[in-house]
């Protein structure tokens, strides 16, 4: 196992933020956490492997899409606290399509332009929507929860405790019980991403990630009866 030099300037979490940089154009691709392991591995490997914040796990670049990042050289900046990767990347970076993270310009007014590169393929094709908007949803939750922007009506759930966290998902499943009951169908939609969203709002606090959950969801599939496992006093149905 590679020994880490005693400059690196880890952050009081144990990370250091890692910059990924097209090794043949010089173009800025992405930027992501690394702590000791990630960086290891990616010592090790020769393919760049992050730390993410929102799941609260080790990633490989690439590791759904199959656009690694192989890494020519990592380089470390003056201060010790910020990784610098060169790297040969696959197809792109961005989860979202485009070749870089960093697809739009900062207007006067501060506010984004329009994308200012194509599309190099299409991310509902390629990660599948439904955990994509997930993972969007989850990580803006997290974000909320430690910046506490003012305004911000998750930020607000967070400042007035679980309690209210809790008291909003007992009022979104009653909407939905009643929607579904009224044979509302459009209605029951817009009441069910409700409940799910109070719900992502009650993990977050709890610092319970969404792999955790793609975890338990994958042990219950694929069983043919029913079967029932008893988990810390809990009986619990296997599907």
């Amino acid at each position: 196992m590679a020994k880490l030099p005693g400059t690196l300037k880890f952050d009081k979490k144990g990370l250091i933020p890692a910059i990924a940089q097209d090794a043949r154009m010089g173009h800025v691709l992405m930027m992501a956490y690394m702590n000791r392991e990630a960086l290891r591995r990616t010592l090790k490997t020769g393919f760049a492997h992050y730390y993410s914040r929102s799941r609260g796990r080790l990633w490989k670049k690439g590791e759904e899409s199959g656009h690694v990042q192989r890494v020519r050289e990592i380089r470390l900046d003056c201060d010790g606290d910020v990784l610098l990767l060169q790297v040969e990347q696959q197809m792109a970076a961005c989860h979202l399509g485009y070749r870089s993270c960093f697809f739009r310009r900062v207007k006067r007014n501060l506010t984004s332009s329009l994308p200012v590169m194509e599309r190099v393929f299409r991310p509902e094709v390629v990660y599948g929507p439904s955990s994509q908007v997930l993972d969007e949803v989850y990580r803006t939750i997290l974000e909320r929860k430690e910046k506490r922007p003012p305004g911000s009506y998750v930020a607000s759930l967070f400042e007035q405790g679980e309690d209210q966290i809790l008291k909003k998902i007992a009022e979104e499943a009653s909407e939905v019980l009643l929607s579904v009951k009224g044979g509302r169908r459009r209605e029951v939609v817009y009441e069910v991403v409700d409940l799910w969203f109070h719900t992502l709002v009650l993990l977050g606090a709890r610092g319970i990630t969404l792999d955790q959950l793609w975890k338990e969801f994958q042990g219950r599939v694929g069983k043919r009866k029913p079967e029932y496992k008893k988990r810390g006093g809990m009986v619990r149905k296997r599907h």
